[in-house]
């Protein structure tokens, strides 16, 4: 109940406290850390609603008419892309009827179009389950992508609200040096994750195992986005006894009886990362987003 409070208070802030809707650029985010930095970047000059919580599946969103009378009103809508908002996204934005936030338009924004995407597949085959064209969708959790994206999301400020421009590049440079300066503490601090085995229950986290070289063993779903069998389990289990790995990741908004039943068998943790701001009661800022996720994975070695 509280950590729900906590997701509430934060969508509240972000979306109806910031400044008056006639005073500020309206910014629809698709995700949580998207509203987060648009926020950082944008300031007073901004009012940010998100379409999402840390608690939903990003992949799996009803174009609800609160949602759309949004998309309706917003200057810049800023999502992920690479097919992660396929399901709603199109719906959204067609019965939003808002010509500034259409494809092409310079109120559409998406953040994967600005970093080097992983698991790019070699072929397409919906038979191999929810496989996304342009690589893994889920590139808010290195930071060195917000970076990439918080540059970009700066200049795109500055084109749809000229008038302000001079601010948006501001905090940019403010954000810029605290962020480059944390990541550089968060490698340091991470440095004994280095070559650690894991297994992941989705495959949400290859840019953060890229990012401190941690190593993917497996995966609890057999395909991407789809739900394991026990028989599907135990395989995975029978592995683990051959290759053995240090944890179990899964991120917040995931159902954990999966991971914890392996957890619990092949005598290892079970680590809920929060994977966006607001995915635990720590994380409700992009610094602390962080902050959290490293002392998770530390705290699972130990």
């Amino acid at each position: 109940m509280k950590l729900r409070f906590v997701l509430f208070a934060f969508a509240t802030l972000l979306g109806t406290a910031v400044a008056p809707a006639s005073a500020a650029l309206r910014v629809l985010a698709c995700e949580p850390e998207w509203g987060a930095l648009a926020q950082a970047l944008g300031g007073d000059k901004v009012n940010v609603y998100l379409a999402t919580n840390a608690l939903q599946d990003p992949h799996q969103i009803q174009a609800r008419p609160s949602l759309i009378a949004s998309a309706r009103n917003a200057d810049l809508v800023v999502c992920t892309g690479a097919e992660l908002e396929i399901g709603w996204m199109p719906v959204l934005l067609r019965q939003s009827g808002n010509e500034r936030i259409q494809p092409g338009a310079k109120g559409y924004f998406e953040a994967a179009n600005f970093v080097t995407k992983l698991e790019v597949p070699t072929r397409l085959d919906r038979a191999e389950g929810d496989v996304h064209a342009a690589g893994n969708p889920h590139i808010q959790t290195d930071p060195r992508n917000i970076a990439r994206v918080g540059a970009a999301l700066a200049q795109r400020l500055a084109d749809v609200d000229p008038a302000n421009a001079a601010a948006y590049r501001a905090a940019h440079e403010d954000f810029s040096a605290r962020w480059n300066a944390a990541i550089g503490r968060w490698e340091k601090e991470a440095a004994p994750l280095r070559g650690v085995r894991v297994v992941v229950q989705h495959k949400a986290f290859p840019y953060l195992l890229n990012w401190l070289g941690m190593v993917e063993i497996t995966t609890l779903e057999p395909k991407p986005g789809v739900e394991p069998s026990s028989g599907y389990l135990s395989e995975v289990l029978a592995r683990l006894q051959r290759e053995p790995a240090r944890m179990v990741l899964r991120a917040a908004y995931n159902d954990g009886r999966s991971s914890e039943w392996l957890a619990e068998r092949a005598k290892i943790p079970a680590v809920v990362l929060p994977f966006t701001v607001g995915g635990d009661e720590q994380a409700m800022d992009l610094f602390a987003l962080f902050d959290d996720t490293i002392k998770r994975l530390l705290g699972a070695l130990r």
